[in-house]
């Protein structure tokens, strides 16, 4: 799943993060590929995917902000996000402890009553066995130590492991994960994605610009993040944050009234 022509401005230090970055493309705007992935990694056969967002930035006022590979939601209005990495750090337990964290934070209105919080999920699909047990799936749950009995809080956690081949679903799924030629591909729904975005004039225009918008909407969101620490540290004038930050003064402006809501 790769974009050679973009593929060229990539430096070797960001290379990982924008691979990630065009295999999360690939699934925008596509409710057909991700509810596949959905269906085997989640072994619910019947799971019917009503929206998915790529790029996701759930902003933290106070503190660290995150950005989600994908978001989707089911028809149960279950929220589920899938985060693909092909670097070990970028999958961290804590990490998975943070997002599901960062997605119940963003699910309620003010008022509303904790037992409106939908299911959660937080699916990791890694390049390598992370937990290094050999398994296809690492489902995380918590539960009542003595008994063992579930906790049911509607929060779940799944490593994927990216490294698992064989002739099941999840195997089959795995290959395709990092194979590099459609043609190759088990599953046609995600070969006919991949070569709309390797193969067509259209898919790779749209790729390309794509990966440019990624990068630029990385930085901005790293200077939203030292603007609100100026903000949070309350010595500095607007001014300077706008010089600092790079951010327009109106931005730094909407950060302070955010802040204070």
């Amino acid at each position: 799943m790769r974009c050679e022509r973009c593929e060229k401005t990539i430096t070797e230090t960001s290379r990982d993060s924008e691979i990630d970055d065009f295999l999360t493309k690939c699934f925008e705007q596509d409710t057909a590929s991700i509810e596949l992935v959905l269906q085997i990694v989640l072994e619910k056969p019947d799971l019917k995917v009503l929206d998915v967002r790529t790029q996701v930035f759930v902003e933290n006022l106070l503190n660290r902000s995150v950005r989600l590979d994908i978001l989707a939601t089911d028809s149960t209005g279950a929220k589920l996000n899938v985060e693909v990495q092909r670097s070990d750090k970028g999958a961290g337990r804590k990490r998975a402890r943070y997002n599901s964290s960062m997605m119940d934070a963003n699910l309620l209105k003010k008022g509303e009553d904790f037992d409106k919080l939908p299911e959660t999920w937080v699916i990791f699909i890694t390049e390598n066995d992370v937990m290094g047990k050999g398994l296809p799936l690492y489902p995380i749950e918590r539960c009542f130590l003595g008994t063992g009995e579930r906790f049911e809080d509607g929060s779940h956690i799944l490593y994927i492991n990216g490294a698992y081949r064989s002739d099941t679903p999840i195997g089959k799924l795995m290959h395709d994960f990092s194979c590099t030629d459609a043609a190759d591909m088990y599953y046609g729904i995600l070969a006919d994605r991949v070569r709309f975005f390797e193969e067509s004039k259209e898919g790779i225009e749209i790729m390309c610009r794509a990966m440019e918008d990624m990068r630029n909407q990385t930085l901005k969101e790293g200077m939203k993040e030292v603007a609100l620490r100026m903000l949070a540290a309350g010595k500095y004038a607007l001014e300077e944050i706008v010089n600092i930050s790079g951010l327009s003064l109106d931005e730094v402006k909407k950060l302070k009234d955010e802040r204070t809501v």
